[in-house]
């Protein structure tokens, strides 16, 4: 007797994540012996960067304590008043705090919290996958709002409005952005502020790459340091600034009129209460991190700078590559102008062929017309020049 075939659940057909789903590419070219140079995925632990010896301590204590029983849903005390007082130094002024395991779950309980499945959402294009995964998941209908490759990536101010309809609910910004590298300028946050205010938009801002900030003229802004009277949540976590993206800690951070929030943020608690709770020993090093205000990383942003510089020139020296100089985060996004190829057929080509590992552009969404490729900056001078040497060997043989 034939065995019955068990179906998926619908929801889970358009649900794709390109940065790990390139890795299926990366497991053919081992196979072929290929030595492969990892540009694809954003975790600082896989090149050496270390969790301060602080936040580590304090989770190990946590754990010799014997906190290791469910805490409150929303998180442990302590945590949330660290976040509280990170936020009011960012000049957010919160009303609610909530902490997740990783930024990942606070982005999905505010989006699910809010947009039913015949509304839509504004994501930007492109835009860091896991976005598109969420709204997959829910059904929600994503529309895409172009950042400006001409203009550093800023905003499209022009493109956001044309996309807002009585179903819209929200528009999401991520600042510093995944996968361009650019800082947002207020100019911008605050063209944002008033469409969202004119549309009674709710603001996501996902800002977990808010202290890599590479140039010395330039600050990050918080876009909720901007208003009290735009309903904003800001998202945050120890994964990159902290080096811990293993922990699994993140949180979010409700800010704006708290009349009007007050259902909101009981929904989003709700969805909180149904997974129990954040890794309740780990919560303890959120106060550890967020009250030594981070010095080590003025280190590490001089060691990215350097590395970021390499990448950049190297790749703006190859034929046929552009690419626009990343601020902020570890991610650079250059744009290929070869025809008859397109971003993912290169994308695995490189691979196969020279061992490279990055992602393609169209996974995070591109602008029609345009074809990118997503590599970091994360890896020592020298492996970059290396995978430098790989691409520009590449390009020249498939454009000879």
């Amino acid at each position: 007797m034939e065995k019955y075939k068990i179906r998926p659940a619908f929801r889970t057909f358009q649900v794709e994540y390109a940065i790990r789903d390139i890795v299926e590419a990366s497991k053919e070219a081992k196979k072929r012996g290929k030595d492969l140079i990892y540009l694809n995925i954003g975790d600082p632990v896989r090149y050496g960067f270390k969790p301060p010896d602080s936040i580590i301590e304090a989770a190990c204590q946590a754990l010799r304590e014997n906190y290791n029983s469910y805490s409150d849903s929303s998180g442990i005390p302590e945590a949330i008043e660290a976040i509280r007082a990170y936020a009011i130094k960012k000049g957010i002024s919160p009303v609610d705090i909530y902490v997740t395991q990783g930024a990942t779950e606070a982005i999905e309980f505010a989006i699910s919290a809010l947009i039913n499945s015949e509304e839509n959402i504004l994501l930007p294009c492109p835009c860091y996958p896991l976005y598109q995964a969420i709204v997959s998941k829910f059904r929600i209908e994503p529309r895409y709002y172009f950042l400006d490759e001409n203009k550093n990536w800023e905003p499209d101010i022009e493109s956001i409005e044309s996309l807002i309809d009585k179903k819209t609910k929200a528009i999401v910004l991520i600042n510093p952005n995944n996968p361009t590298g650019t800082i947002y300028s207020k100019e911008a946050l605050e063209k944002i502020v008033e469409i969202a205010e004119k549309y009674n938009l709710v603001i996501f801002s996902d800002e977990i790459y808010d202290q890599f900030i590479l140039e010395d003229d330039l600050e990050h802004i918080s876009i909720a340091s901007l208003t009290n009277d735009v309903p904003i949540v800001t998202f945050n976590g120890l994964s990159k600034n902290y080096f811990a993206p293993g922990f699994r800690i993140g949180w979010g951070i409700v800010s704006g009129p708290e009349g009007a929030l007050k259902d909101y943020i009981e929904a989003i608690h709700k969805l909180s209460r149904t997974r129990l709770c954040a890794p309740h020993p780990l919560q303890f090093a959120i106060p550890v991190a967020l009250n030594n205000e981070n010095r080590y990383i003025k280190d590490v942003i001089i060691k990215l700078k350097r590395r970021r510089d390499v990448l950049v020139e190297g790749l703006n020296q190859i034929p046929f590559i552009n690419c626009v100089k990343p601020s902020g985060a570890f991610y650079a996004f250059p744009s290929i102008n070869i025809p008859d190829i397109d971003d993912l057929e290169f994308t695995k080509r490189l691979i196969l062929e020279e061992g490279v590992v990055v992602v393609h552009g169209s996974g995070f969404g591109q602008k029609p017309g345009t074809k990118h490729f997503r590599i970091i900056f994360l890896p020592e001078e020298e492996i970059l020049e290396k995978a430098l040497g790989r691409i520009e060997r590449f390009l020249r043989r498939i454009t000879s």
